[in-house]
């Protein structure tokens, strides 16, 4: 077999891999261009290594691309580009950009990668790795630099970061949550009558200005009021997700698994009785951002 012919081979057994790596690297960056960059460059350096030496090229090539995504998100916390919740409102109506985009960020939950977004990069690579891909922690450890043990401890705590504990305990919670899905399908297909029926007759709804078209109040007391405003911003509700705020079931939207907004909902009698919109950097950074029930 002359060079051509074993670069060809080469080349085939690695799209075996691209979707693999591509849904790796998604989930450890939240973002389908910088995961396409880490894969191309994990197969350029395929490409120059000496591919014989290579016993198990999945396991070689999981991490590489591991280790491409681990530096890129220190790189990330080191500059603290791009932290949570520095993207502005107005993204939130700009849609999901490439259909790409668009298909990695729903496969993966726009609620898991908020989350994700709240872990350190060591903690996100263990976890994402372990829990996602099943990659055994003697593995894992080399690619974080930590041994075995200490890459184990690292995606344990993520995973607990992740989960999170619900302040009012796990049925309060699921009950609550229920809620929320109910808003937020109603909310989506603007259904005037279901949002009535979610939310309380004596309804509040506050939001941080910024979040809002010019003109809207920051306070709006009611459910026909909140309702029809609620019907008029129907497109921000397809990228809306539950998720836990501080312990308590809210919503995140997320265009392209980012954080945009976090709304605090609360809810009495299987209704929701008041929410804020919170569009604050600040605030969304100090909030503790996990899965919901």
């Amino acid at each position: 077999m002359d060079e051509h012919d074993g670069l060809d081979l080469l080349a085939q057994r690695f799209e075996a891999e691209r979707r693999r790596l591509t849904a790796l690297a998604h989930r450890m960056l939240g973002s389908a261009a910088e995961a396409e960059d880490a894969v191309q460059e994990a197969w350029l350096r395929l490409a120059r290594a000496d591919a014989a030496g290579v016993g198990n090229l999945a396991a070689w090539l999981t991490t590489v691309v591991s280790r491409l995504c681990l530096d890129a998100l220190r790189g990330r916390a080191a500059r603290r580009e791009d932290p949570v919740g520095e993207h502005p409102p107005d993204v939130v109506l700009d849609g999901d950009g490439p259909q790409e985009e668009a298909l990695l960020t729903e496969s993966v939950g726009r609620a898991l990668l908020v989350v994700l977004d709240t872990l350190g990069p060591d903690e996100r690579v263990a976890f994402v790795l372990h829990d996602s891909f099943a990659v055994p922690f003697d593995r894992i450890g080399p690619v974080v630099g930590r041994t075995p043990s200490a890459a184990k401890k690292l995606a344990s705590r993520a995973r607990a970061k992740v989960h999170g504990t619900p302040a009012a305990g796990v049925e309060a919670a699921r009950a609550h949550r229920a809620v929320v899905e109910a808003f937020l399908a109603a909310a989506r297909g603007g259904d005037i009558a279901e949002l009535l029926a979610v939310l309380a007759p004596d309804v509040v709804r506050r939001a941080d200005p910024a979040t809002l078209p010019e003109g809207s109040a920051a306070l709006v007391r009611g459910a026909r009021a909140v309702a029809q405003e609620t019907s008029l911003l129907s497109s921000r509700a397809r990228y809306a997700a539950p998720v836990l705020l501080d312990g308590a079931v809210g919503i995140v939207v997320a265009p392209r698994g980012r954080l945009a907004l976090a709304l605090t909902v609360q809810v009495t009698g299987a209704r929701i009785s008041s929410y804020e919109v919170i569009a604050s950097p600040a605030r969304l950074r100090a909030m503790r951002v996990a899965l919901a029930p």
